[in-house]
């Protein structure tokens, strides 16, 4: 019984978590390396399927080094866990593409923009998939996070999280 309201649980989130429907409004193009450059503030929740949704505080540094590499140093505050830093290497590779690298992922880190629009994808360890689309406002200060995490085609986890530039 308690594999079948899994099974159930976990079908719901699949139908329920999709790509994020893009913006209409008149926005400035997602440029990765001139928004995440300086400092930026994150909060978010956290839900993985099972467990109660957890608050999650990022806190930023990015900077744009001489061959373009966009460098961007995180502290992870999750609710219930032991903080953590990691580290983001994004690659500009033009026409709205990137290429880089993330500790997190376990695979090579690859994205496109669309409009105001941001999507990442990556490996993770254990089978999993992430999926990340950032969506940036009209003033180009804000960004709203949307992250799905798929284990077998199967949603594990989803993140929403609302990132402010303060520098």
């Amino acid at each position: 019984m308690r594999a079948a309201a899994s099974a159930a649980l976990a079908l719901l989130l699949v139908s329920c978590a999709g790509a994020p429907r893009a913006t209409t409004r008149a926005a400035p193009p997602f440029i990765a390396e001139r928004f995440f450059a300086g400092r930026l503030d994150g909060v978010g929740t956290l839900k993985i399927v099972l467990h109660a949704p957890a608050i999650t505080h990022v806190t930023s540094v990015g900077r744009v080094g001489a061959d373009g590499v966009l460098v961007l140093d995180q502290h992870i505050e999750q609710q219930g866990k032991p903080a953590r830093d990691r580290q983001w290497r994004i690659r500009p590779l033009g026409n709205g593409r990137y290429t880089g690298t993330l500790t997190d992922a376990s695979g090579s880190v690859t994205g496109e923009t669309e409009g105001n629009r941001l999507h990442f994808h990556f490996p993770m360890k254990g089978g999993m998939r992430l999926d990340q689309w950032l969506t940036l406002s009209a003033d180009g200060q804000v960004a709203q996070n949307h992250l799905i995490v798929r284990k077998l085609g199967v949603t594990v986890a989803t993140l929403d999280e609302t990132i402010r530039k303060i520098s």
